[in-house]
């Protein structure tokens, strides 16, 4: 698994859900960071899904993402 400072924008992977909470999933992306796949609720922690990067937050190292 890569490194947070390694991806980009358009980016396709699979990553696992790590958290689901009342206005998404929280996906890990990276050994060292996880993104928000916003507004679904279907997938169960520990779930592989398939997501593309929308928008990468370095700075506060967040990571908005969408079904792949």
């Amino acid at each position: 698994m890569s490194r947070f400072d390694e991806l980009n924008v358009g980016d396709v992977l699979v990553g696992q859900v790590s958290a689901v909470v009342p206005f998404g999933v929280f996906v890990r992306i990276a050994e060292d960071a996880d993104g928000l796949l916003h507004g679904e609720s279907e997938p169960q922690t520990g779930a592989s899904v398939t997501v593309r990067i929308l928008e990468i937050d370095r700075e506060n190292r967040r990571a908005s993402l969408a079904k792949a």
